[in-house]
């Protein structure tokens, strides 16, 4: 058992893309411009892409990113244990962030000390 029906929940973000699409054509095509940008210029391969994608997602908190980048992924031939070494990446840089934010939380508490 699942946490949620992920596929039916791609299928309706990609609808309710699609409809945006609809009301702003110029939003999502200038999203899909962006989003296909870094294709053309090789350097990286499809499944790279799709896995760096999905270790942004975790660090954005987006289920949609999560959903449409996780099925890209696999579509380009990205393992589990690939996935999951994605996902270390992030769960590092998420920690590593906390880390270095905690400085400038220290730093602040240092200047209304000094207040």
């Amino acid at each position: 058992m699942h946490m949620m029906d992920w596929n039916g929940y791609r299928d309706q973000v990609l609808a309710g893309v699609g409809a945006i699409g609809k009301l702003s054509p110029d939003t999502t095509r200038g999203y899909a411009a962006m989003s296909g940008a870094g294709a053309k210029t090789g350097h990286l391969d499809a499944k790279t892409r799709e896995l760096i994608a999905v270790a942004c997602a975790i660090t954005l908190r987006c289920d949609g990113c999560i959903t449409v980048h996780t099925k890209a992924a696999q579509e380009a031939g990205a393992s589990e244990e690939e996935l999951a070494e994605a996902l270390g990446v992030a769960i590092a840089l998420n920690a590593g962030a906390g880390l270095v934010y905690s400085t400038r939380a220290m730093d602040a508490f240092s200047a209304a000390t000094d207040a």
